[in-house]
């Protein structure tokens, strides 16, 4: 089923963990959970994609609770709401990530894409991150925030401090 040009729903609720594990909830979301994921796909996915005119990967989208909970996810979570996604540009090279993040600020900051959370999920020294997470819903925040780990705990601050 398709959500968008680009993006299916398979792709949204792929997981090796709930295969892995046999947490059949994960192929099995509610009507409301695609209609999020739908709204995620075309209001923020599609448009980053077509702007940037590279593909996009979905490392994490729409989590049961039961997976949610299996890989140790915030119990606030947006996955489970099918409201969010852990993204990546899918091309080679180290600054991949780079790219896609530069691409989706200048996007919001020309008003053409507006999200509810956009963390930078463990960058290195250069402020590159390992992957994106991006959300949407119907009162959207505009967050920006990076996600580091320190001692061992995933802290969270907001990225203009």
């Amino acid at each position: 089923m398709k959500l968008s040009n680009s993006f299916t729903l398979a792709e949204m609720l792929k997981s090796n963990t709930a295969s892995r594990l046999n947490i059949i909830d994960q192929y099995k979301p509610s009507k409301e959970v695609i209609d999020n994921l739908t709204i995620l796909c075309k209001k923020l996915l599609q448009p980053i994609r077509d702007s940037l005119e590279m593909p996009i990967r979905v490392t994490s989208g729409y989590r049961c609770e039961k997976l949610n909970k299996a890989i140790g996810g915030s119990s606030k979570s947006q996955h489970v709401k099918g409201q969010a996604a852990d993204i990546e540009l899918w091309i080679a090279g180290q600054e991949k990530n780079a790219i896609l993040l530069d691409e989706i600020i200048n996007l919001s900051f020309r008003n053409e894409i507006e999200f509810d959370q956009l963390i930078i999920e463990y960058p290195n020294e250069h402020g590159v991150p390992k992957w994106i997470h991006i959300s949407y819903c119907e009162k959207n925040r505009n967050q920006i925030l990076i996600a580091e780990k320190i001692k061992g705990k995933t802290v969270y601050k907001k990225a203009n401090q």
